[in-house]
């Protein structure tokens, strides 16, 4: 007696639902397979967006660690150095996401970090599959770092926050500090990209890598200022502000800082290894943060009206190494360039 249509109906229906399960089941014992891998140029496509002072050098680091990278840079010119290593030129974050396991960022403003990552059309979210990887390292609010994470998880992806500090030197060396926020078991994994770059330093959840970053640059803020109120007052004193820099480099007033800017500051070198435009915008951030703390930093507030003043003045295309101008004109003083 032949089966009733209705049998084999839903036995097909069974057939092909127990099919689409062991697919599944497939698809999700490849993505964990990969993931319990750890990261290596042979299983890991790497994606970067911003390719200024910082992330030119950060980038390269990878490529010449064998990673495949794609890149994307608002002015593509910039981004040729990197096109001549070996990296390819994407048309949008969406697009550089599309082809990437792990996406960087390194850009200019909170406002741009939002763009360029969780734009509903043009973000990287949008283009980056389940499991994919979002890393900020842009300085920027905690709280948005906070709500890039959500929206990453919502769409089974992560996202850290990893803000760094040691200047294009760090960058350019491959020493810079990274100051992670996120899930830690994704901060571990994605130590073989980050020590090709410096050393990674896990702060907390989501949002305490950018609170790390805060807490730098209000230290570094105040170092600023006291480096340049000395050499003034040195200069004043009649020292050689050289062999000034060079006694107390040893001593308990060395600092990186002193390091990195005292010479540069000495030969009028003010080419932006750092923005004095993005150091304000820093510093703002940790102004706002301060004010929902109910905290009083006066250091940073002066820092912060000092570091203003030269953008009032056209300078904030300068390097933060510039704040000796703002020394100079309120004390109606210029420090002699030294010989290269």
């Amino acid at each position: 007696m032949p089966l009733p249509l209705l049998h084999f109906r839903s036995l097909h229906r069974r057939i092909s639902h127990s099919h689409t399960r062991l697919l599944l089941l497939s698809i999700a014992r490849h993505f964990m397979a990969a993931a319990s891998e750890p990261i290596s140029p042979s299983n890991t496509r790497v994606g970067w967006i911003g390719t200024g002072v910082m992330g030119q050098s950060m980038c390269a680091h990878l490529i010449r660690a064998g990673y495949t990278l794609t890149v994307f840079n608002r002015t593509p010119s910039k981004a040729q150095p990197l096109l001549d290593l070996g990296a390819h030129l994407a048309n949008s974050p969406h697009a550089v996401a599309s082809r990437s396991d792990v996406v960087f960022s390194i850009v200019g403003y909170p406002s741009d970090v939002r763009s360029v990552l969780i734009d509903p059309n043009s973000g990287a979210l949008a283009g980056l599959r389940p499991g994919g990887i979002l890393v900020d390292m842009t300085t920027s609010d905690p709280s948005l770092a906070v709500e890039i994470a959500a929206a990453a998880s919502s769409k089974g992806c992560h996202s850290i926050d990893a803000p760094v500090s040691g200047g294009d030197r760090g960058a350019k060396n491959g020493t810079l500090a990274i100051f992670a926020g996120g899930d830690e078991s994704t901060v571990k994994k994605l130590e073989p990209l980050f020590s090709a770059m410096g050393k990674v330093n896990y702060m907390g959840g989501s949002g305490k890598g950018q609170f790390a970053k805060l807490a730098n640059q209000i230290t570094i803020a105040s170092t600023m200022v006291g480096l340049v109120e000395g050499m003034v007052y040195a200069h004043k004193a009649g020292l050689d502000v050289g062999l000034y820099l060079d006694a107390i480099s040893t001593g308990a007033a060395g600092s990186k800082s002193l390091d990195l800017y005292g010479k540069r500051i000495l030969k009028r070198d003010f080419e932006a290894g750092f923005y004095v435009n993005h150091f304000v915008k820093d510093l703002g951030i940790c102004l706002k943060e301060c004010q929902n703390m109910g905290i009083a930093l006066p250091g940073l507030a002066l820092a912060q009206q000092l570091y203003v003043s030269l953008k009032a003045h056209g300078e904030g295309n300068l390097g933060t190494q510039a704040l000796i101008l703002v020394l100079e004109r309120l004390n109606n003083v210029s420090l002699q360039p030294s010989l290269p």
